[in-house]
């Protein structure tokens, strides 16, 4: 029986189908959705409905290959189906249904013949550009079918250097299906908390390049690898997890994770290392293992952030710097699984990641990369979340007003606690603030708008807009709380929004807020002045 997201999943795609769009779409699931269910749902409908249909499932993890073939078994038992994986050293194409892994069929089109419906889980994984094992698979058996359709699925809709995966001029999908969020499975339960604390101990990047947008892994793993590092990581780490059960760590290299793994040792706690390196057979006992709580501690590098989904995990260590947000989603989501027992997750970000990618709930994909340029000096605006220039004034896309970089007196920066789900209000002490008139290009309408400028390090520009000249609630509850600013802060509030955005500017900020991300815009709960 599907959750009421799952069968509204199935139910929206069928419904971007009916409409009679062109291309392919993808389901946004967020991590522990169940994907697999859906899979299973929508390819027994497909098929009791049209029994011709052939149907193959591809991914490029084997884990995920046994999970979706499972699901599909308790789901349908008598399924007419078949694995192809060398790694699962399974061979079977003639079945309507063909779980499938793209190392073993990217070159196997015409020995597969005759495709109706491709569906590819982690579909980020496929290159925008005409080249890879799944580019080389879905070109061959379009030319077998031209008919083909092809169905994503993934939690992370963006690539690093390429952007939104339905964007560009050879994006693959066309549309995206987000038929729910990580905020609702939470809030319903299906999902665990995260809980993010920042760390007394810092990983430093200073001096290590990049290429492709990412770290230099080999310089990365330098870096990161150092006796220090790895002594004050694994201290830390013990005293803040003491409570914890199951650890996962995430690592800068092979050599690294051996090395806190025998770190870990050093001071008594049960560990074992899982790289790509690990033979098959000791990689699925030592998970087992880990999974009856044989053992506390797992580290691992660039194996264990996909298709890893032990949901007794309930503490995930960042050891390992990234400049990916899809990578950065994808390590998180390994403790969001619930299971009897566990309240929520705690994350030890050692590497900044949060800091540097925000709460996982509001993670900015990555913008395109263009050849020949380096890192672009760019800013978000505020109201649209626009990547622009750093030296515009004036956003092209909402109209936003930048204010004058010299109005402003940046205060001194310090790192704050890290909120790595973002769902509850985020609290930020503000240095200053900045008023001023706006006009809505959608609208016409005038209204007035203030950014909040915090005293830390990672805190964002907090913009909120007041449509004091609006008709109805909006307005009225605009210039209710633009009267309580004005007795708290000592601004005027003046016919003109000119006068008043001038006033304000010289009042008293308040000491604190509390907002939270609401889609593209901010909200803030509450304004302190004590």
């Amino acid at each position: 029986m599907l959750r009421d997201y799952q069968q509204r999943a199935i139910d929206q795609l069928y419904a971007w189908f009916e409409k009679g769009s062109e291309g392919n779409p993808c389901l946004v699931l967020p991590t522990g959705a169940g994907k697999s269910h859906i899979i299973a749902a929508l390819v027994k409908d497909a098929l009791q409905t049209w029994p011709e249909t052939r149907v193959m499932m591809v991914t490029h993890v084997k884990e995920l290959i046994e999970q979706n073939a499972a699901k599909m078994r308790e789901h349908w038992p008598n399924a007419p189906m078949g694995i192809y994986s060398a790694s699962l050293k399974r061979r079977c194409l003639t079945e309507p249904i063909t779980y499938a892994g793209v190392q073993s069929v990217s070159k196997r089109a015409k020995q597969i013949g005759h495709i109706d419906l491709l569906i590819v889980d982690e579909a980020h994984s496929i290159n925008h550009a005409q080249t890879g094992g799944y580019r080389t698979l879905i070109n061959d058996l379009m030319e077998i079918n031209p008919a083909l359709r092809v169905i994503g699925l993934t939690a992370t809709p963006y690539r690093l250097g390429h952007g939104m995966i339905h964007q560009g001029e050879d994006a693959l999908f066309s549309d995206l299906i987000e038929p729910v969020t990580i905020e609702e499975l939470i809030t319903r339960g299906f999902l665990s908390k995260l809980r993010s604390k920042h760390t007394t101990m810092a990983l430093s990047t200073d001096g290590v390049k990049k290429q492709g947008g990412e770290y230099i892994a080999s310089q990365l793993e330098a870096a990161m690898d150092t006796d220090v590092n790895n002594r004050a990581a694994v201290l830390e780490t013990i005293q803040r997890a003491s409570d914890r059960k199951a650890w996962l760590f995430f690592c800068a290299g092979v050599e690294h994770a051996k090395h806190i793994r025998d770190m870990l040792r050093t001071f008594g706690v049960s560990a074992e290392t899982v790289t790509g390196e690990t033979p098959a057979a000791e990689r699925d006992a030592i998970i087992k293992a880990y999974s009856r709580g044989e053992i506390r501690a797992l580290t691992n590098v660039n194996v264990l952030s996909t298709g890893f989904d032990y949901p007794g995990i309930d503490c995930l260590v960042f050891l390992r710097p990234t400049l990916s947000p899809g990578l950065y989603v994808q390590m998180a989501g390994r403790g969001l699984r619930v299971v009897e027992g566990k309240q929520d997750c705690l994350v030890l970000d050692f590497a900044g990641n949060v800091a540097t990618h925000g709460p996982i709930t509001a993670v900015q994909p990555p913008s395109k990369a263009k050849k020949g340029e380096g890192e672009a000096r760019t800013k978000t605006c505020p109201q649209c979340e626009e990547l622009v220039a750093q030296l515009v004034r004036l956003c092209p896309s909402c109209g936003h007003q930048f204010p004058e970089t010299d109005a402003v007196t940046k205060p001194p920066m310090v790192l704050r606690n890290d909120d790595i789900l973002g769902i509850e209000p985020e609290e930020m002490e503000v240095a200053s603030w900045s008023w001023r008139k706006h006009v809505s290009r959608t609208s016409g309408l005038e209204m007035l708008a203030v950014t909040y400028y915090g005293r830390n390090l990672s805190d964002p520009s907090v913009t909120e807009y007041y449509c004091v000249k609006h008709e109805g609630f909006a307005g009225d509850k605009a210039r209710y709380t633009l009267a309580h600013i004005s007795r708290q802060s000592g601004g005027v509030i003046d016919k003109s929004l000119a006068k008043t955005a001038q006033s304000f500017n010289v009042a008293s900020p308040p000491k604190c807020i509390k907002y939270k991300k609401a889609g593209k815009f901010f909200e803030v709960k509450e304004r302190s002045w004590n």
